[in-house]
Order: structure tokens, then sequence, then C-alpha cells
């Protein structure tokens, strides 16, 4: 099970676009209300989050994705339960993905240290001792992957398919969604 944190003020667009990729390519994929069931984007639009923090179950976990949006960051933050699941993410070895100022929060946890990784121009500062790619899109270090910002939401969510059923899912979806 691939699970999204959604936080009030996560970016729409950041969680929206790899979610409908992810459930393109077939891959069990629950947004996750921090906050509520409804929860709210940095624009104002409204989301029913498929299941709240509690519900999730982590012994089924394949992934967690955190979605960009300065409140959306804070929300998981203030969520001791978000922080603990992305912890627990990281050290049973799952994949831990993160876009735009999301990044920062797993620099918090320490999980970029060391690695390569990328974030939200501007947001630099808070990456720990991670070897930030300010140029990328996207980049996968491992069971780590980051993007920069709600611009690459659509080559992170490709990413996240690539590093779960493979370079030809990836593909596959790539030329659905016919991308130039």
């Amino acid at each position: 099970m691939v699970y999204m944190l959604l936080g009030t003020g996560f970016e729409e667009t950041e969680a929206i676009a790899p979610l409908d990729l992810l459930r393109r390519a077939g891959i069990p994929t629950a947004t996750v209300g921090v906050n509520g069931k409804i929860v709210y984007g940095g624009h104002g639009i409204g989301v029913e989050a498929d299941i709240q923090l509690g519900d999730m179950d982590l012994t089924q976990l394949e992934m967690i994705i955190l979605p960009g949006g300065l409140g959306g960051v804070q929300s998981v933050r203030a969520s001791q339960a978000a922080m603990d699941a992305l912890k627990f993410a990281w050290e049973n070895r799952k994949f831990v993905a993160a876009i735009c100022a999301g990044p920062t929060v797993l620099a918090d946890l320490g999980i970029t240290d060391g690695k390569n990784a990328t974030c939200y121009p501007g947001c630099e500062t808070g990456m720990g001792n991670a070897n930030v790619q300010a140029n990328a899109a996207c980049v996968r270090d491992g069971n780590l992957i980051t993007g920069t910002s709600a611009g690459c939401a659509i080559p992170f969510g490709l990413a996240l398919i690539e590093a779960l059923k493979g370079t030809e899912a990836a593909d596959a979806i790539a030329q659905q969604i016919v991308i130039r």
C-alpha cells in the first residue's frame, strides 16, 4: 500500500498529479488526512481523504509520500503520528518520497543525510546534510525519492511508479498521458 499524507495547506498539484498517475498504474494508493477527513490545500481546494492518520496499516506500507505546500509541511511536522509514520517507513526500508518543501521534513528526521535529493528552490538550507541536486526535477537515491516543485509533479509521479513497478510501467503511463 502507498500512503500519501495530506496536511492542511498541502500543494494540490503535488498531491493530485502523482496520485492520479499511481492509480492509473494500478498501484493501491490511499490519501491520508493528517488533520481530518476533509483536507484543504494551500489554494483552497478541499479533498476528502481516503482514510485518516490513525487508520494507516503500516504493516502493509510499501511507500509513503509527502506533498509540499508550506501549510501542509507544517501540519505534518506538528503531527507526531505523521512524523512517526515517515520514520517507520525509512527505518523499515520502505520507499519515502517528498516533493517541494516536503523533503525538509525528511531532513528533520535525518532521512536525507548523505543522500542525493532535491527540493523547492530556497529550501536548500533546510535539507540537513543532503547532497542537493538543485537543477533536477526529481532525484532517486535508493529508497528516497524527492521532487522539486508543482511543475515537476508529473516526473515525480512517474519516478514513484518506476520505483514500485519498474521502468516499463512508468513508460506506459507516460505514453498514456502523452508526455512530450
